[in-house]
């Protein structure tokens, strides 16, 4: 059965899109060899290099030329907005495996990446139970760092917060001279970042050199919702020691389940790898793909779509489930600190979470002071 496979392995991103390119493909490999399965998967590989149009070319290509009615893939949400048209025009699936900002739900998507409630609320709610907040905000400027900022100030600032400032970034702009200078301006005590990208990658290195110069950037607070293991190797150490990150998979997870997933992963690739949460949803997406045709007896989209509702699956990052209310997935929301090239989790709720991409069931104005998920 024909998969489209879409992640950029070029361009301004691309660290993170080879390492979603290596989970999918070690799981078709495992799908293919397990004997369980009377069919095989056969990825057809796109690298739309990051560009908005190719993806879309891509897209088209692999549905009406190729007849992909499953795509795994895209990173950015512009991405995955874009070709979103076309796969409920052709009624098929993309099993999106990106964390992302939430306030979506297509019956043409699965969302195995973690919605707002999942990654930016936890990571809030244990800021304000620190300190007091007066945060500079740094992202990329499209729907991604649009939503975080929004979300951001709609709980930090009823709990008596501040958002000093909020920078946005052409995707790609490696150019952050200025942003340094007026945060150096503003001595922020928070650092919220959202960049993806080249241009997270010139801003950890920058804000590293200036720190050098400026002490007091060191006692800040620096968080992320992007930063991965495969950039930190990239990035170095040194310039990203102490930041906090929020996500639902972190390689220093002690289970089973996880264990195996990295040793899998390593042997396959080599031991020098660093997979990623995203890339350890893109693993999941296959497995949950070939469950699904499994149960069914076919591939058919609808048939697909009710066996995944209906499935839950031991992961690398827990008991995995999809919800039947707005096919997202229950994750199990993380936070680690970075310490010595090592994201090192620190925090993990007790259980799996039900997502809530519209974050219709959270009191924002009361977050901080409640601690709701």
């Amino acid at each position: 059965m024909p998969v489209g496979i879409l992640y950029s392995v070029s361009g301004d991103y691309a660290v993170i899109g080879r390492e979603m390119l290596n989970g999918i493909l070690l799981a078709i490999e495992e799908i293919n060899a397990n004997p369980l399965y009377d069919f095989t998967l056969a990825p057809i590989v796109r690298d739309p290099g990051g560009s908005l149009d190719k993806y879309y070319q891509d897209c088209h290509d692999l549905l009406y030329r190729h007849g992909v009615r499953h795509l795994i893939g895209c990173y950015t949400s512009a991405a995955r907005k874009t070709i979103l048209p076309l796969l409920e025009g052709a009624n098929a699936l993309l099993w999106h495996s990106a964390r992302y900002e939430g306030f979506e739900s297509s019956n043409s998507v699965i969302y195995l990446g973690a919605a707002p409630n999942q990654h930016m609320l936890p990571l809030l709610r244990w800021l304000l139970q620190q300190q007091d907040v007066e945060m500079y905000h740094v992202g990329s400027n499209y729907v991604w760092s649009w939503e975080m900022d929004r979300i951001t100030r709609e709980v930090v600032i009823p709990a008596g917060g501040n958002v000093l400032e909020s920078k946005l970034l052409p995707l790609g702009e490696e150019n952050v001279d200025e942003l340094i200078a007026d945060i150096i301006i503003r001595r922020p005590k928070v650092l919220l970042n959202t960049m993806v990208g080249k241009s997270a990658y010139s801003f950890y290195r920058a804000w590293h050199q200036a720190s050098l110069q400026q002490p007091w950037m060191n006692e800040v607070l620096k968080l992320s919702l992007t930063l991965c293991e495969p950039e930190v190797a990239m990035i170095g150490a040194e310039a990203l020691e102490g930041y906090l990150v929020s996500a639902s998979w972190f390689q220093s997870i002690n289970t089973p389940a996880n264990r195996e997933f990295l040793r899998c992963y390593r042997q396959r690739f080599g031991e020098s790898v660093s997979p990623s949460v995203d890339s350890q949803s893109a693993w999941l997406a296959g497995h949950l793909l070939a469950r699904a045709i499994h149960r069914q007896g076919n591939a058919e989209v609808e048939a697909v779509r009710c066996a995944v509702l209906q499935d839950e699956m031991d992961s690398p990052a827990g008991s995995i489930r999809i919800d039947a209310d707005n096919n997202h997935s229950w994750l199990t929301p993380r936070l680690a600190r970075c310490h010595n090239g090592k994201l090192e989790s620190f925090w993990q709720a007790p259980e799996a979470i039900k997502p809530d991409p519209w974050l219709a069931w959270v009191d924002l104005d009361n977050l901080g002071q409640r601690g709701d998920s």
